[in-house]
């Protein structure tokens, strides 16, 4: 396909071909690059995990004006000075406890920038606060969540909006926040994830698991521009903040005439939407199965 126009044209796009004469040359292409022996581990002995071209655009338009007075780091690095903090999802319940009240978060729930709750995909209330170890399931209102692995959309953030917080989430999940010591928010955070020069940094961090798609720890390496201020970084994600909020207000406006008026049939993927009530014999069940499970994987 011809780069410039997009059309198919009758040639060989052969890279490996130009890569490998450009070794006999001495020389080096944007696909070609030599990596000290020392620096490769066996786990990430994967080509596209040296290719630096995403990094090398992502630094270059950082120079840009619109990125003017903008600093970059990790994520990891992030984490690491309290600006970022990191958890994973609680585990997955399996299919014959899932009759209850609680919400369960599967890899294909998040899409489209939203945490997507099926209402027919729930477990008990006894059984989720099994998985979250507790009363709470430690999630709060704007988390970014994301799958971790065997899904394509490993890099794709989405919001948790408020009143979704009571809910079992896959393990196989990335949950970032603004750390105490941020001077941004989620907002923010957000509109630095979905920029295509941090997007695509994932390409080179994601790497196939037998069959399946998995990012790892990898995903620390990723960095992201940092505003210079807290005024500024509102100023950026101001879109992102304004669609989000009207967003959760619209949506617990409804839930208030819905209670009020309670003549519709009507899902709006709360937490607390109504359902039916939950059967004896399946929650006890499934308790005893939630315990054997936490301890056969108890260290």
């Amino acid at each position: 396909m011809d780069e410039e126009t997009g059309e198919e044209v009758e040639a060989i796009n052969d890279r490996l071909l130009e890569d490998m004469e450009a070794l006999q040359k001495g020389e080096l292409t944007d696909t070609l690059r030599f990596v000290d022996a020392r620096e490769v581990s066996m786990r990430t002995a994967v080509p596209t995990y040296y290719d630096r071209r995403y990094h090398d655009v992502f630094t270059e338009t950082l120079t840009e004006e619109r990125f003017a007075g903008f600093t970059s780091a990790t994520i990891g690095d992030l984490i690491k000075d309290g600006r970022l903090e990191v958890r994973n999802g609680h585990g997955s319940p399996s299919q014959s406890v899932r009759v209850g009240t609680v919400p369960y978060i599967k890899v294909s729930d998040l899409r489209a920038g939203l945490v997507n709750i099926n209402p027919t995909n729930r477990v008990p209330a006894a059984i989720a606060q099994g998985f979250w170890r507790g009363t709470s399931s430690g999630l709060r209102p704007w988390d970014l969540i994301c799958p971790e692995r065997t899904s394509k959309n490993i890099g794709d953030f989405c919001l948790l909006l408020p009143g979704q917080e009571d809910v079992v989430v896959t393990k196989e999940v990335i949950v970032l926040r603004p750390g105490p010591k941020a001077d941004f928010d989620a907002f923010y955070l957000l509109w630095a994830m979905t920029l295509t020069i941090v997007r695509d940094q994932w390409r080179r961090v994601i790497f196939m698991q037998t069959n399946r798609e998995d990012v790892g720890g990898r995903y620390l390496e990723i960095e992201i521009p940092i505003a210079p201020t807290a005024e500024r970084a509102n100023e950026v994600s101001a879109a992102f903040r304004a669609y989000y909020t009207s967003l959760a207000e619209a949506r617990e406006g409804l839930r208030d005439f819905l209670t009020a008026e309670p003549h519709h049939h009507f899902f709006i993927g709360s937490a607390h939407d109504p359902v039916a009530d939950e059967d004896e014999d399946d929650v006890e069940a499934g308790v005893e199965a939630v315990a054997e499970e936490q301890a056969t994987t108890e260290p």
